[in-house]
C-alpha cells in the first residue's frame, strides 16, 4: 500500500517503523560496533566467571586415582588457602588479552556469515544459521587456540604442586614404627617457580615453532565448531521467543536469559570434546599421568583407563562458566554499547 492511500496517522506510524528498521540495519552492518561489543562482552564476562573456569580446568586434568579435589567449591577453597585470593585468577590476563578480538571474531563473523547466507531473505534457515555458526567457530580458533593453550598452563600449575605436596611430607619414624602420611598447611606455595605467559610462549617458539600455539587445534575445532553450530541457532529461536511484535526490539534480560540458556545447553553438549581439548594442551604433567598422541589416542586411554564419565568432568563447571558469559555477552551485543560508544544509535536497555 502507498503513503499517498493512508491516513496522516498511519502514514506517521509507518514511517516511524521504516526509520527504526533503518537503524536496526545500520546496528547490524556496524564492523567496528561490533568489534567493540564483542571486546567489551568478553572482557565483562571473563572478569565474573574466571574462577569457575579455573576450577573446570583442574578438575578435567586430575586423575582417577590422583584426585585433589572433590568437587568445584572443594577446588576454589584449596586454591584460596594455598595460593590465596589471586590464585584463582592465575591465567586470567592471558584471557582478557585475547578475549576481546576472540569475542569480536566469533560474534562479527556469525553476523557477516548470517548476512550473506540471507541474501536478502528476512529469516533463516535452521540450516542457515547451522552454516553460519558452523564458519564463525572455524574463525575464532585462529585466537581461541593459543590462548587456551597458554590459559591451561598457568591455571594447572596449582594442581600440580597440591598434588606433589602430600608426598613431600611422608616421614618415617623408626623400624618398627608406621609410615605417617600428613597434609600439613603450608599456606600459600612459596617454592612454586612463577611462570609467565610469556616465558611460556617463547619457550614453545623456539622448541616448536609457531605449531607449538597451536597443538590440540584439532580437539579445539571439534569443540568450537559443534558449539557455535548449536549455540547460535538456539539463541536466535530462544531470543526471537521474547518479541511482542515484529517491530520491536527484545528486551535487554530476555537476550540475557537467552544466552545463558544456549551458552549452558551448547556448554554441557560438547563437554567431552572439552575434556580430550584440555588433556591434549596441558604439556605438564605429574609422574603418574599418561601423555597423549593425537585426539584418538587420547579418548582411547581416557576410556579404557577412567571410563566414559570420564568425559564429563567439569560439564557443571563449563556451563557455569559459559552461561552467564554468553549472557552478558548478548546483553551487551544486543544492548548496542558499541554503537552508543560510536554515536550511531540511541543507547536503550527496554524495547520501545
Amino acid at each position: 500500500m502507498d503513503l499517498e492511500d493512508l491516513s496522516e496517522e498511519q502514514r506517521t506510524v509507518k514511517l516511524l517503523r521504516m526509520n527504526k528498521g533503518l537503524i536496526t540495519k545500520q546496528k547490524v552492518s556496524s564492523l567496528p560496533a561490533k568489534l567493540i561489543n564483542g571486546g567489551v562482552a568478553g572482557l565483562v564476562g571473563v572478569t565474573c566467571v574466571f574462577p569457575i573456569d579455573l576450577a573446570k580446568t583442574r578438575l578435567q586434568n586430575q586423575r582417577g586415582s590422583q584426585r585433589v579435589y572433590k568437587n568445584m567449591m572443594d577446588c576454589l577453597i584449596k586454591t584460596v588457602r594455598s595460593e590465596g585470593y589471586f590464585g584463582m585468577y592465575r591465567g586470567a590476563a592471558v584471557n582478557l588479552t585475547l578475549v576481546t578480538p576472540e569475542k569480536a571474531i566469533k560474534l562479527a563473523a556469525n553476523d557477516f556469515f548470517r548476512q550473506r547466507l540471507s541474501r536478502g531473505e528476512l529469516k533463516l534457515s535452521v540450516f542457515q544459521e547451522m552454516l553460519a555458526g558452523c564458519g564463525a567457530g572455524m574463525c575464532q580458533v585462529i585466537v581461541t587456540t593459543p590462548m587456551e593453550m597458554l590459559k591451561i598452563q598457568l591455571q594447572d600449575a596449582g594442581r600440580l604442586v597440591a598434588q606433589q605436596r602430600p608426598m613431600l611430607h611422608t616421614v618415617k619414624l623408626g623400624t618398627a614404627s608406621p609410615v605417617l602420611n600428613c597434609s600439613y598447611s603450608v599456606g600459600p606455595v612459596s617454592s612454586t617457580r612463577k611462570v609467565s605467559a610469556i616465558q611460556i610462549t617463547q619457550e614453545l617458539l623456539r622448541t616448536k615453532g609457531i605449531q607449538g600455539l597451536y597443538k590440540g587445534l584439532g580437539a579445539t575445532l571439534m569443540r568450537d565448531i559443534p558449539f557455535s553450530v548449536i549455540y547460535f541457532p538456539l539463541f536466535a529461536h530462544i531470543n526471537q521467543l521474547g518479541k511482542t511484535s515484529e517491530e520491536d526490539d527484545v528486551p535487554f534480560y530476555w537476550s540475557f536469559i537467552s544466552g545463558c540458556v544456549a551458552g549452558c545447553t551448547a556448554a554441557v553438549a560438547v563437554s567431552p570434546c572439552d575434556v580430550v581439548k584440555t588433556r591434549l594442551q596441558s604439556l605438564n604433567k605429574s609422574a603418574n599421568e599418561d601423555t597423549y598422541n593425537g585426539v584418538l589416542d587420547c579418548i582411547r586411554k581416557i576410556m579404557r583407563k577412567e571410563g566414559p564419565t570420564a568425559f564429563l568432568k567439569g560439564a557443571g563447571c563449563r556451563a557455569l562458566v559459559i552461561a552467564p558469559l554468553f549472557g552478558i555477552a548478548q546483553v551487551v551485543y544486543f544492548i548496542g554499547v558499541g554503537e552508543f560508544l560510536l554515536g550511531q544509535t540511541p543507547f536503550n536497555l527496554y524495547s520501545v
